[in-house]
């Protein structure tokens, strides 16, 4: 391979895979993976079946009902974070209080894995935001030529001097106050 040689085109794999980052990097999409994940671990918990040797364990409760409804919910609130992310902060809120509703209703929250993965992932909701497009660099020419950055503007600038009647900081000799503060 010579210095002339150019670069190969991208590959079916990473093109897809660049089109995925960019496509995870618009939504909350962690947020969405943890809010399903403790979806599942809450909706699989009183439906396993076990086998220790040819003991076979069941974990269904009375609960089972709940932890369908609560897991189904959390898995649907998840998918909704990913498609649908202008209502996060509803997805994220709802998928916290179904995490606090599962522990008393189903399996302590999916044995507090499902709890803590869901409550995650709304927290996870609430907080994401999205990104703001990049701003197109300066063509003039300005760029890259070392100089000093503008300087912030004086207070004097803004109308602020030793005179003005407007300050009120308690520091200025002209309002007789001397540095002093009054209370009352």
């Amino acid at each position: 391979m010579s210095a002339e040689t150019s670069a190969a085109a991208p590959g079916q794999f990473t093109r897809r895979r660049l089109q995925f980052r960019a496509w995870r990097g618009t939504r909350p999409f962690w947020a969405g993976l943890f809010v399903m994940l403790g979806g599942f671990l809450i909706l699989y918990f009183p439906y396993a079946h076990l086998q220790l040797g040819h003991l076979s364990m069941t974990v269904g409760t009375p609960g089972g009902s709940s932890s369908l409804i609560i897991g189904g919910l959390l898995i649907a609130l998840g998918l909704i974070l990913w498609f649908q992310q202008h209502i996060r902060v509803f997805g994220g809120v709802a998928a916290i209080l179904l995490a606090l509703v599962s522990i008393p209703l189903s399996n302590i929250g999916g044995f507090i894995v499902g709890f803590l993965c869901a409550l995650t992932g709304g927290a996870m909701a609430i907080a994401w935001a999205p990104g703001a497009p990049p701003r197109p660099q300066p063509t003039d020419g300005a760029a890259g030529q070392g100089g000093s950055p503008a300087a912030a503007p004086l207070p004097e600038q803004y109308g602020y001097g030793l005179d003005d009647p407007n300050d009120l900081s308690g520091t200025n000799p002209a309002n007789g106050a001397n540095g002093r503060h009054s209370a009352g």
